[in-house]
């Protein structure tokens, strides 16, 4: 059946211009709100559904402006015969390149054969399909898909409201699920007349009185009704169709009263069944009514672990969990700028792919903070919390999601970064200065609109706290590592780093005389960062002392320290900017 090739939307709704050449099984669309995720399925939907009485207004015009028709094409490939009929569609045959995206008039040799849809609407607000060919406007010659072509192609929408779906309508799935035809006009129509006549029997007791004034008034006007009129239930009220067959469970119970979820899962199985007679499929809100669990569930009825797969779905979603399901070729983000709207693939490299299985949640916010490792992490959530608490926004209710890039090489934190950047998201990193990454990748970070937060003169993270806050927040930062490790770890890191010069009770007694000199500093900083035994090296851990140390000490921190903390606040703040 027949896969939809490229997708072209012009000056429709918040469209403006956008070109995509989705993938032939998922499309999940992710983004900020209002990129035009759903309006890109509603002009699939209005461009190969099939409903004669679409109803249009001004406001889906890009920006109100009438005066600029609305165009949405959609090219098809993988068409079957009926749809290679050349005495049908022979004048309309187009070309397709895969790698390069563009459609020649004329098929080529090395081309997929290929239809064009087009749908115009404008300013009367009547829509209008056509088959697009150069070759046959030069001729004068214009023609759509045949009705029953257009029925065929129609995708299976799930949406909100989906029930509909569980009976024999028009559209529905069970019309696609099988060659079987309902033909009940007979039993239908004998049900309808058994109806009235039950009603009118027993109408004729509750209503005799009303009954007898109306034939007495007729008899004397002269209005040959009979002697004996009847209380039944109108013809035109009770005739059935097939639309009004509906699938019920064992107990007579209607399969209409599932649940959203349970609704959505059904009729997901059922396309899939279906997906011989056809096989796009459209999804807004994927996650709508679905427990995490089955959302996994509803994604492998959909194909996404096959690789060949059964159906071409475009579906979106805001659910980390549909993203941890689906591989970085199934996920588009969508990106609005002033002229157009791009689509861009999220990609299965090792980097991307490992960061959709830990961090989803990233790649559905605007702006990341790519982290060196899970102290820096711990940090800002920390900080965060205590800034929230005193009145500041949250960077989550900013926008801003935090990445853990793991350590490893100074150049792995920016590969990662890069990577977001490239699809269209504010992307800051915070990193160690220890270990120092190359200085044209670097550049080309910052050169893109990346945003850079290195601690100071060589420091890691440890180095700076210990270096930067009072001699009470140290004493504290010290405590909190003797809480979680015990007094006797924390005493041989000491001794260890100082080679045996400073131990933890001459740096006591230095805070309670003239206060800890800086190279005990430097020694409690290279303690604390202790390999594979560092003092706070986990998120939950530098989380706390971010929150009831450092917060609380910042204002009487070192200046160059609070700078660094204030800018990465600051630029998630700007997320508008």
């Amino acid at each position: 059946m027949p896969r939809i090739r490229k997708v072209e939307i012009k000056h429709f709704r918040g469209i403006q211009e956008l070109s995509w050449c989705p993938a032939s099984g998922i499309n999940c669309l992710i983004g900020p709100g209002d990129s035009g995720k759903s309006s890109i399925l509603e002009a699939i939907d209005l461009c190969l559904g099939a409903r004669r009485n679409i109803q249009f207004s001004d406001a889906d015009f890009h920006r109100l402006d009438v005066e600029t028709p609305i165009a949405i094409s959609v090219t098809l490939g993988e068409l079957g015969e009926a749809l290679k009929n050349f005495d049908a569609y022979g004048m309309y045959l187009r070309g397709f390149d895969a790698q390069s995206g563009s459609i020649q008039d004329e098929p080529e040799k090395n081309a997929e054969t290929v239809l064009t849809v087009r749908l115009t609407v404008a300013s009367d607000l009547e829509p209008s399909w056509s088959l697009v060919s150069e070759r046959a406007e030069a001729q004068g010659m214009t023609r759509s898909l045949s009705w029953g072509d257009r029925v065929r192609l129609a995708p299976t929408r799930i949406g909100v409201m989906a029930d509909y779906h569980l009976g024999w309508g028009r559209s529905s799935v069970l019309n696609r699920v099988s060659t079987e035809r309902v033909n009940a006009s007979v039993a239908l129509a004998k049900a309808a007349r058994d109806a009235r006549a039950a009603f009118g029997d027993e109408a004729q007791g509750q209503l005799g009185e009303t009954l007898d004034i109306v034939a007495t008034t007729a008899k004397k006007l002269g209005i040959p009704i009979g002697e004996n009129i009847k209380a039944m239930l109108d013809a035109h009220s009770v005739s059935f169709s097939s639309g009004g067959i509906s699938l019920h469970d064992e107990d007579g119970i209607p399969l209409r009263g599932l649940g959203t979820g349970s609704t959505r899962l059904l009729i997901g199985g059922l396309q899939r069944k279906a997906a011989t007679q056809s096989t796009i499929m459209l999804i807004d809100e994927l996650e709508h009514g679905l427990e995490p669990h089955r959302i996994i569930r509803f994604l492998g009825s959909l194909g996404a672990k096959e690789t060949k797969p059964p159906l071409q779905v475009f579906m979106t979603t805001h659910s980390p969990v549909a993203l941890r399901e689906l591989a970085g070729s199934q996920l588009f983000v969508t990106r609005s700028a002033s002229e157009k709207h791009d689509v861009l693939t999220v990609g299965i490299a090792s980097d991307i792919q490992s960061t959709i299985r830990l961090y989803p949640d990233a790649f559905l916010a605007p702006s990341v903070i790519v982290c060196e490792g899970a102290t820096e992490v711990g940090l800002v959530r920390g900080l965060d919390q205590y800034r929230t608490a005193n009145g500041h926004n949250a960077i989550t209710a900013q926008g801003t999601a935090l990445v853990d890039c793991g350590g490893g090489d100074a150049d792995r934190t920016f590969k990662r970064a890069a990577a977001f950047l490239a699809l269209g998201y504010r992307c800051a990193i915070m990193r160690d200065d220890d270990k120092k990454p190359s200085t044209s990748v670097e550049a080309a970070f910052i050169a893109d609109g990346g945003k850079v937060v290195a601690w100071r003169d060589g420091r890691t993270l440890e180095d700076e706290l210990f270096l930067s806050l009072t001699d009470d927040a140290v004493n504290k930062l010290i405590d909190h590592a003797i809480e979680l490790h015990g007094v006797e770890l924390i005493k041989e890191h000491i001794k260890s780093e100082s080679k045996g010069a400073k131990d933890l009770k001459a740096i006591r007694t230095e805070a309670l005389v003239d206060g800890i000199t800086t190279k005990s500093r430097l020694i409690l900083g290279k303690a604390a960062r202790t390999r594979k035994a560092g003092w706070f090296k986990s998120v939950t851990w530098m989380e706390d002392v971010a929150r009831e140390i450092v917060g609380p000490d910042l204002v009487n921190a070192d200046a160059g320290f609070k700078t660094l903390v204030d800018d990465i606040f600051a630029w998630a703040g700007n997320a508008g900017e």
